[in-house]
């Protein structure tokens, strides 16, 4: 049996665009043959979905699923708009979105899951569907929050369907109270953090290291007025009262009754729900957010086609 090197590994990754376990597998099953590996590939739809994978994938859809006291939001980019509003690709977001309430949320535990509709695990469903559809596809974040007894509010934004959409939020929400009550004031405080994009529930909670930031600025800015040292601190002290107000959920005008905070909304909600609520977590999910996008000459990308 021929040795498979590195070497040879290295050899097939090259020209195949496959990943390095999958060109150690096709190498070992074809007894080395290079030819027979990447057909071997091919035959698989390995390499065709992982000649893919160095393509932008900034578009596809965010999705949430929910199930008593938890819920998951997932994105998964495609690279066009277009393959966001099939059916398949919504029907294979959707179906993530439930595997992943099964997992601790994390993209590696739910990457292992085995996803029912194929039998095969999410990682390797996606990379099936990437071959089917033509287009490189990747589970890119996920969050899941529960509580032991309360709800975990959701929201979909831009939605294109049940449970799917541009921009998904979660709101766990902690209270032995009455649950729809709470469900309800879970939902607007969930509209409120997708229209504001809280860095935080709590002014303490919010990263030490962009507060930091946020005083050198407001220091240099307040240095400028020629003010004494001791002023200044007073100035920034200001400032920074004010910049926690405006970051942390808690704090910030709530959207739906801005002449309360969104605490004081949750505070006078209490009433109804009949119990104390106790905002334990959040997460924001806005498609496509960071990825940076390739510029794209849509004349030229058709040029280049015609001549085949």
């Amino acid at each position: 049996m021929t040795e498979i090197t590195a070497a040879m590994v290295k050899e097939l990754r090259e020209k195949s665009g496959a990943g390095m376990m999958d060109c150690k597998k096709a190498l070992a099953e074809t007894n080395g043959d290079m030819e027979a590996a990447i057909d071997w590939l091919r035959a698989k739809g390995i390499a065709k979905a992982d000649k893919k994978s160095g393509r932008t994938a900034a578009e596809g859809l965010v999705g949430i699923a929910s199930a008593g006291t938890k819920a998951v939001v997932v994105e998964i980019n495609s690279e066009t708009d277009f393959v966001a509003r099939n059916d398949a690709f919504q029907d294979l977001v959707r179906g993530v979105a439930g595997v992943a309430l099964s997992t601790d949320g994390s993209v590696d535990a739910i990457a292992a899951a085995t996803y029912p509709a194929t039998g095969k695990s999410v990682a390797e469903s996606l990379k099936d569907a990437i071959a089917t559809i033509g287009e490189n596809m990747t589970l890119r974040r996920a969050t899941l929050l529960s509580v032991e007894d309360g709800v975990v509010a959701t929201y979909i934004h831009n939605a294109v369907a049940d449970g799917l959409g541009k921009l998904g939020v979660l709101v766990a929400l902690k209270s032995t109270g009455n649950k729809d009550a709470l469900n309800a004031i879970g939902r607007q405080v969930a509209m409120h953090i997708a229209a504001t994009n809280p860095l935080a529930i709590r002014a303490e909670e919010v990263d030490a290291a962009v507060a930091e930031r946020e005083r050198n600025v407001f220091i240099e800015q307040s240095r400028a007025s020629g003010k004494p040292d001791n002023i200044i601190e007073k100035m920034v002290e200001g400032r920074m009262r004010k910049f926690f107000e405006e970051v942390a959920l808690l704090s910030q005008a709530f959207v739906i009754n801005p002449d309360l905070t969104v605490g004081a909304a949750i505070k006078e909600a209490e009433k109804e729900v009949g119990a104390p609520i106790e905002v334990t977590g959040m997460a924001r999910l806005l498609l496509g957010e960071g990825v940076e996008k390739e510029a794209t000459d849509f004349a030229a990308e058709v040029a280049a086609a015609a001549k085949g």
